[in-house]
């Protein structure tokens, strides 16, 4: 009976959500933060302000859950998702969830950072690197200081169960000749911890508990230039990047509004946006927000999508069999 009970509401959960959306000219799910969503989604019917939009945000995996819900209780809600990484969407490309569009903003973007069909576009770069707390004794450069005895037991960083672009950096560094998971096993050896996401370490570090941590690269450069006592490195060998993409689900009733959202994320103002939220925009020729280094100087490592998603279920076996206690 509370089986039955769960799922009617759970029904009834997603068709008091319809109504409520019908109102809308288009709907939004996204795993932005609740202010940088805000600020999006402001901007784009600023800018289309005969579109009216409703979003929701939740983590990636949440998202999805949801979206999964809806789907098969054949009351799809979401016309367009702006989430963390390009393995989610090409998962639902295979799946055919997606709608394909050619948007004319792609020519001013780098061919990698957007599926070549059109199904799903790369909005900026949220890199993963290494943060440490102003008072640790060792100042790391590379990957491979968090292995070394200066670091054991002060490592924190988020767990790839837990959070979509820790899944994303452990498959690019796995991926590196000089890292693989042999590193990842290092880690674990030298007493590393995985629990939880991205906030969790940056807390940790901050407070001291930890000296160093991985962490996407906003948070630790936000905090620092509120007076945290961090810093944050982009390592010699290169960083692992998530990228945020945009996509139409296949679905939509809003096809028109959802490609203009699409049109509007990827266009200069869209990413001008991006960058006074702080991000890396992935649009060529824009500048980086204050706090990172030169674009060229950045170096992020390749990860194939497909060849990602097709390992996940093994790299997440993989990462567990070190970290199972963690």
């Amino acid at each position: 009976m509370k089986t039955f009970v769960s799922a009617f509401a759970g029904l009834l959960a997603i068709a008091l959500f319809s109504g409520a959306a019908n109102a809308a000219d288009l709907v939004l799910y996204t795993s932005q933060p609740n202010a940088d969503a805000q600020a999006t989604v402001d901007g784009f019917m600023a800018a289309n302000p005969g579109i009216k939009v409703d979003w929701v945000r939740d983590g990636t995996p949440q998202i999805i859950a949801k979206l999964q819900a809806e789907m098969q209780a054949g009351a799809p809600v979401a016309d367009v998702l702006l989430i963390a990484d390009t393995v989610t969407l090409e998962r639902l490309k295979e799946a055919g969830r997606l709608l394909a569009y050619k948007s004319p903003e792609a020519a001013n973007y780098d061919a990698a950072l957007y599926d070549a069909d059109g199904y799903y576009y790369s909005t900026k770069l949220i890199t993963t690197g290494i943060v440490y707390n102003t008072a640790a004794a060792m100042k790391p450069a590379s990957w491979q200081d968090l292995v070394k005895p200066e670091a054991k037991g002060l490592v924190a960083m988020p767990s790839p169960l837990a959070s979509g672009a820790a899944l994303i950096h452990a498959q690019t560094l796995a991926g590196v000749s000089s890292l693989g998971w042999d590193y990842y096993k290092n880690l674990a050896d030298n007493g590393a911890i995985a629990s939880g996401g991205n906030g969790a370490v940056l807390k940790s570090v901050a407070s001291g508990e930890k000296a160093y941590g991985m962490i996407v690269d906003y948070m630790p450069i936000r905090e620092k230039a509120k007076g945290a006592p961090l810093e944050f490195v982009f390592p010699k060998e290169g960083v692992s990047a998530v990228t945020e993409p945009v996509g139409i689900l296949a679905g939509t009733q809003h096809a028109d509004a959802a490609k203009k959202f699409v049109d509007y994320v990827l266009s200069e103002k869209g990413q001008e946006g991006f960058l006074k939220l702080g991000y890396i925009p992935a649009r060529n020729g824009t500048p980086l927000p204050e706090g990172f280094p030169a674009r060229d100087s950045i170096k992020v490592l390749p990860l194939n999508a497909a060849d990602a998603l097709k390992n996940t279920d093994q790299d997440l076996k993989t990462f567990s069999t070190y970290f199972k206690s963690k």
